[in-house]
């Protein structure tokens, strides 16, 4: 008896497109977070908790310009460090973008277009 490597099974378009949307959301709430914009933001939530609470697209896309591009580095790599080995492949491609990148307006296109 031998043991054969199962070739890796492909997963439905509609699954991939929404494990990727659900690490993207869950990156953008960690990136918030990390450089800890809910200090200034004017939701009140945010402040009281002390985390993001609200849309993390905008709070990124109006404040990432503040952080260093190396800080943003820095960020990403510590995010792709703490990245499990069974992670799935929506889940590496959303976290090998830079902070800039998550919020683009659809980083899904420019990761299948990355493949093509």
């Amino acid at each position: 008896m031998t043991s054969a490597i199962r070739p890796a099974r492909a997963i439905p378009s509609q699954v991939y497109i929404a494990r990727f949307a659900a690490e993207r959301a869950r990156l953008q709430r960690h990136y918030c977070n990390l450089f800890k914009f809910w200090r200034a933001c004017p939701d009140k939530n945010c402040r009281r908790h002390l985390r993001c609470c609200g849309d993390t697209s905008e709070c990124l896309k109006n404040r990432i310009g503040e952080i260093p591009r190396h800080a943003q580095f820095l960020a990403r790599e510590a995010v792709l460090m703490s990245t499990p080995r069974n992670a799935g492949g929506a889940e590496r491609t959303v976290r090998q973008f830079m902070p800039r990148d998550v919020i683009t307006p659809d980083p899904l296109q420019v990761a299948m277009n990355r493949w093509r």
